[in-house]
């Protein structure tokens, strides 16, 4: 007689493999393969057909006998106690497993979220650095300016300064204490020493200067 091969569902890798087989044989008894009061195959057979070592199994029904579905009898076995508890530790189970499996993915996102921040940080600094190399060629030259401690702008947005009207400058970046920030809108405020990345015509720079002093 060929082995029971469990017709169970694919389950995600986020969890040990004896919980994936305690859910498994959790899941037969609810279906009433293994019927309450009877006793369980060996570790030895349960572990050719799961294919894993008889610890895993052991570890399987631990984890079964803790939630009161199934009793290990010392040197004689298993004997399943509880349909009931079986369905219970399945519904549990399952809503952990799709816990962990939320708290994973959380993880993958925030680690893009930190790998394009990197990426934007990189890509600015470049525009702060290569904006000298413009200054001469560009009609419309690239600007960095610093605002200075006894600035009348610190804590004004840039929509209440009238920046773009004002100056003739867009500011398309502002470095902040090492970070920095790409198209600032209106409601950006500024604060002492942040700086300013504009691009604008050069007749801008001495009315960027009054503004911001």
């Amino acid at each position: 007689m060929e082995p029971l091969q469990p017709n169970r569902p694919k389950k995600r890798e986020t969890s040990a493999i004896y919980e994936r087989i305690a859910v498994d044989i959790a899941k037969r008894i609810s279906n009433h393969e293994f019927a309450e009061g009877v006793k369980l195959s060996g570790r030895t057979l349960l572990s050719g057909e799961y294919g894993v070592s008889p610890e895993t199994i052991r570890r399987s029904f631990a984890l079964l006998e803790e939630q009161g579905v199934v009793e290990v009898m010392q040197n004689s076995g298993v004997r399943v106690l509880s349909k009931k508890q079986a369905k219970a530790f399945m519904e549990t189970y399952e809503k952990h497993d799709e816990s962990k499996h939320l708290l994973h993915r959380m993880r993958i996102l925030m680690d893009e979220h930190e790998a394009l921040d990197r990426e934007l940080f990189s890509l600015a600094k470049d525009l702060f650095s290569i904006h000298s190399h413009f200054a001469e060629s560009n009609p419309f030259p690239l600007f960095s300016y610093a605002v200075p401690q006894q600035s009348k702008a610190i804590g004004k947005s840039l929509g209440e300064l009238r920046f773009w009207q004002e100056t003739g400058a867009t500011v398309v970046a502002i470095r902040r204490e090492g970070s920095i920030t790409l198209s600032p809108g209106p409601y950006f405020r500024l604060q002492v020493e942040d700086t300013l990345m504009m691009v604008g015509p050069q007749e801008a720079l001495p009315r960027i200067e009054l503004l911001l002093v």
